[in-house]
């Protein structure tokens, strides 16, 4: 092998199995309590903690979609740190699984600024909620309606539309999976969560979901002495994620309570630089 070839071949094994991002839930105490503001996220990702993507949430800045001057400036703080927005989780946007036919196509429209806001950001996706009423398969239908929809005018302005496991039917695997087999389009997906799967097995879950996934959510919450999230098996679930050919941004999302919001993200970080050391 020549110098260069051993060169690049040397460069391709230290390249690590994922990427880090940042999901803004991690900080929403320290966001709702006034301590952090929506404007600093992408400052406070890459100093405090060494990471150079983002993941928006839209309740740290519900009124701001349309807002061109504040995109703007969000835009360019992140640009001056070398940060990239990844995407906004959108919520309280109305159900887009809804029976109602009007409601449903409200809940599509409200997420159309938010696609919008996206774009402007220089995001590939949005996150939405798969949430509804009626049958199993009622619901699984009127989610593919939604989807297809919003997806449509996504891909309009070069956006995916992206669903996390996030209550319900949303986060029942099969289900999930299904209303993703009948939107069939290329930038609608899903965001698999290594939790919210509530009584649904989450490997299996995550294992399910993964064939349609865009982003993956690393979701933590408590921790034991040796630094292991307690309930996730994070080596059982990032082997899940990397045999299914995802070698992407994984979002860190602290939700617990135990540890500090900063303690918590950091924690999370180091188990998954230990895991994909270990991983090779």
């Amino acid at each position: 092998m020549s110098a260069a070839g051993s060169d690049a071949s040397a460069a391709a094994a230290r390249k690590p199995l994922f990427k880090f991002s940042l999901a803004e839930w991690s900080l929403h105490r320290a966001l709702f309590g006034g301590k952090l503001d929506n404007l600093d996220f992408p400052r406070t990702a890459k100093v405090d903690y060494g990471i150079n993507a983002v993941e928006y949430v839209n309740q740290f800045f519900k009124d701001k979609a349309s807002d061109t001057k504040y995109l703007a400036e969000l835009k360019r703080r992140a640009k001056d740190q070398g940060v990239e927005n990844r995407l906004i989780m959108i919520d309280d946007e109305g159900p887009l699984a809804a029976s109602d036919g009007a409601k449903r196509t409200q809940a599509v429209e409200n997420h159309y600024r938010w696609v919008e806001a996206a774009r402007s950001l220089g995001c590939f996706a949005i996150r939405v909620n798969a949430h509804g009423d009626g049958s199993r398969e009622q619901r699984m239908n009127q989610a593919a309606d939604g989807l297809h929809r919003l997806s449509e005018f996504g891909a309009k302005h070069k956006i995916s539309v992206i669903v996390e496991n996030h209550g319900g039917l949303s986060s029942d695997g099969q289900w999930l999976s299904a209303v993703m087999q009948k939107v069939n389009l290329p930038n609608c997906g899903t965001l698999p969560d290594f939790g919210n799967f509530e009584s649904y097995d989450r490997y299996q879950g995550v294992a399910e979901l993964m064939p349609f996934a865009k982003a993956v959510s690393a979701k933590s919450h408590d921790f034991d002495d040796a630094g292991n999230e307690i309930h996730t098996d994070y080596r059982r679930m990032l082997k899940i994620v990397s045999d299914a050919g995802y070698h992407s941004f994984l979002g860190i999302e602290y939700e617990g309570d135990k540890l500090s919001e900063p303690e918590g993200i950091r924690a999370t970080k180091r188990l998954i630089e230990k895991v994909m050391a270990e991983m090779g």
